[in-house]
């Protein structure tokens, strides 16, 4: 079977467009893949989830009889990565139901709370 003559050029032009606007749409587009988009999403509610307990952390704080101790611990904290860590030994950036005290929760109790030394 033979094609003609003007065939071969538009469908090199066809794959080079194609190809340009795939890579035009996923570096400046804003396209995503599902992958990426998924990982988007659990990152974006992790964060809603985190923000959406510090109120309980800052309730915590407040009914904990050794709350002036404990802020005064968290102050004297040199860095940022010290004060989330004495924020996590007080057990108030502990999520209900959970055993542990959480990282991003801790962090962003210490900002709430006014201590993030800014």
């Amino acid at each position: 079977m033979t094609f003609p003559e003007w065939t071969k050029p538009s469908i090199y032009g066809a794959l080079v467009g194609a190809i340009a606007v795939s890579i035009l749409g996923f570096n400046w587009g804003g396209w995503t893949t599902s992958g990426t988009a998924r990982v988007m999403a659990q990152t974006h509610a992790a964060e809603e989830v985190t923000l959406a307990m510090v109120p309980v952390c800052l309730n915590a704080s407040a009914a904990d009889p050794e709350r002036t101790a404990k802020l005064s611990t968290i102050q004297d904290a040199s860095t940022s990565y010290n004060r989330r860590k004495a924020m996590m030994a007080t057990g108030w950036a502990t999520f209900p139901g959970s055993d542990a005290p959480n990282r991003d929760l801790a962090g962003a109790c210490v900002e709430g709370l006014g201590l993030d030394g800014s």
